[in-house]
C-alpha cells in the first residue's frame, strides 16, 4: 500500500490586503495555505482578484474559481507554488493542455480541480499530468457551505485509479467530515471556516492534525 503524506492546509478567502494579511496572521502556524482567488463569475462571490502581496514563510497554493484563468496565470504564477485550475474553466482539451504546459515549463506543481457535479471520467485523460485532483465537497464560492457526502465516492474513484496521486477535499470540512475524506482516500484536506471562526486558530488546526 502506497503511503501519501496527510496535510491540513487553511485556505484563504479576502476581500482586500488587509483582510488578506490579518487572515493569514490568524493561521501563521500553518506552513502551506490555500489561496481561494474567485472572480464572481466563474462563481457568485469574489476573493482575492487584486494584485495582493503575500508574505514570506509560507508555501503557498492557489485554488482558481476564475473563468480565465490562463490570463491569471500568465500575470501571478510566481505567487504561488502550486497553481489548481477547475476542470470546468478548461473544457477546451486544447486549453487545458496550453496551460498544463505552461506551468510545467515554470516548474509548477498543478493541481485539477472538480464541482460537486463534475464525474470523474471526464479529467481521467489528465491524471497522468497533474501532481494533485481537489474534489468540491461543497459548491464552491463561499465559506461556511454545506458538504456534500456523494462527492466522497468521487475520491474512492480517484484512489482506486490513483494510489499514488495526492488527493484533496475541499468545502465543509471539520472534525467530523475530515475522517469521511480520509476514509474516502483524501491525504490533504482543505479547511477554511471551521478554522477562521475559531477563537483558537492554531488550537483547532492541531486538533484537526491530530485527526488525520
Amino acid at each position: 500500500m502506497v503511503k501519501l503524506k496527510k496535510r491540513l492546509v487553511p485556505s484563504i478567502i479576502a476581500r482586500n490586503q488587509k483582510e488578506l494579511e490579518e487572515r493569514i496572521a490568524k493561521v501563521s502556524s500553518a506552513k502551506i495555505l490555500q489561496l481561494d482567488i474567485m472572480d464572481g463569475r466563474f462563481v457568485s462571490h469574489s476573493s482575492l482578484d487584486f494584485n495582493f502581496r503575500l508574505p514570506k514563510g509560507h508555501y503557498y497554493e492557489t485554488h482558481l474559481m476564475i473563468r480565465d484563468p490562463e490570463k491569471w496565470i500568465k500575470r501571478n504564477h510566481r505567487k504561488a507554488g502550486t497553481i489548481i485550475v477547475h476542470f470546468e474553466s478548461l473544457k477546451d482539451h486544447e486549453k487545458m493542455n496550453k496551460v498544463m504546459r505552461f506551468l510545467k515549463s515554470k516548474k509548477k506543481r498543478i493541481g485539477l480541480a472538480i464541482r460537486p457535479e463534475t464525474d470523474i471520467e471526464k479529467i481521467i485523460g489528465y491524471l497522468d499530468f497533474v501532481d494533485e485532483v481537489l474534489v468540491m465537497a461543497v459548491h464552491p464560492g463561499k465559506y461556511g457551505a454545506r458538504f456534500l457526502p456523494k462527492t466522497m465516492r468521487k475520491v474512492m474513484q480517484l484512489r482506486k485509479l490513483e494510489p499514488r496521486l495526492d488527493i484533496e477535499v475541499d468545502g465543509g470540512i471539520t472534525p467530523k467530515t475530515i475522517k469521511k475524506a480520509k476514509e474516502a482516500g483524501a491525504n490533504i484536506f482543505i479547511c477554511g471556516s471551521y478554522i477562521m471562526e475559531s477563537d483558537q486558530p492554531k488550537k483547532t488546526i492541531k486538533i484537526m492534525e491530530r485527526l488525520i
